[in-house]
């Protein structure tokens, strides 16, 4: 099942995408919240509600779909989590996770343009796996940590290099409004396996990233353990768990962004979020 936010125009509201079309959720007698898509009773209820309004879908094309996170409380990012990453950058792997923040302004819908600041001259693309927290999280053990989450979406991690370079810090570098492209939907938790999913990256219809989830150094259940033992998770905020080798800084010669490019992030079960480049 994959859950979607979106508008026809009208009020934002919740839907269920069903191959090309999206049938809408108005009809459900409880709000869509991201605790409430973490209990299987209320999925149930979610599939049955879209069974009954199935009459009422609408295509794709003919809605403006956003992000499944406009606001999250925070964003908690994970860096070198790709074996493959950390062997193209000559890293060692890490003994914990390496954890930085992106700023929630940031985040912007599916189709929408990412915006290239002025000032800045090497913009990378990185294709990530969003998890989205349902419930309040504290001091959770691993084998706990799946109760905790509410899905799974695609986030492009976009990074300008060089302030992040010059700063010698990620924050700056990771926050520019626009660089976190979320979506296209969410899926929960008990539908899809985080540990094995295809992800991949590409611009302009060339593959850049492509790899596997099987190749994290730290599972997501290992991940919210670490994270709610730092800091309290609460309901719809986002682990961006890491990217893959491939990013545009370290091919030879680098292949960064620019004004006019298209880039897709892709993942298995979630879907294609597609994003072109503008200059600020």
């Amino acid at each position: 099942m994959q859950f979607v936010r979106y508008t026809t125009g009208g009020p934002e509201q919740w839907g269920v995408r069903r191959d090309d079309e999206i049938v809408p959720l108005t009809g459900m007698r409880e709000d869509v919240t991201y605790q409430q898509l973490t209990d299987d009773g209320f999925l149930t209820v979610a599939a049955d509600a879209a069974d009954a309004a199935a009459d009422r879908a609408v295509p794709v094309e003919e809605t403006r779909l956003l992000a499944p996170v406009p606001r999250p409380g925070k964003i908690v990012c994970v860096g070198l989590n790709y074996h493959d990453h950390a062997e193209e950058q000559d890293e060692e792997v890490p003994e914990r996770p390496l954890l930085f923040g992106k700023a929630p302004t940031s985040v912007t819908n599916p189709g929408d343009p990412i915006m290239n600041p002025a000032e800045i001259e090497e913009l990378d693309y990185e294709v990530e796996l969003g998890v989205v927290i349902g419930r309040t999280a504290k001091d959770v053990q691993a084998d706990q940590a799946r109760d905790y989450i509410t899905g799974y979406t695609a986030i492009n991690d976009v990074s300008a290099r060089d302030a992040q370079f010059e700063d010698e810090q990620f924050l700056r570098g990771k926050s520019y409004d626009t660089f976190a492209p979320m979506g296209p939907t969410l899926v929960p938790d008990s539908h899809i396996d985080p540990g094995s999913l295809d992800v991949a990256c590409r611009v302009n219809g060339e593959t850049l990233q492509e790899s596997n989830t099987e190749q994290f150094i730290f599972g997501v259940e290992e991940l919210v353990e670490y994270i709610s033992g730092v800091m309290t998770l609460r309901p719809g905020d986002v682990i961006s768990t890491g990217t893959p080798g491939g990013v545009g800084i370290f091919r030879d010669p680098p292949e960064l962004l620019e004004a006019g490019d298209e880039v897709d992030v892709e993942i298995e079960g979630v879907g294609t979020l597609t994003n072109h480049v503008v200059d600020e």
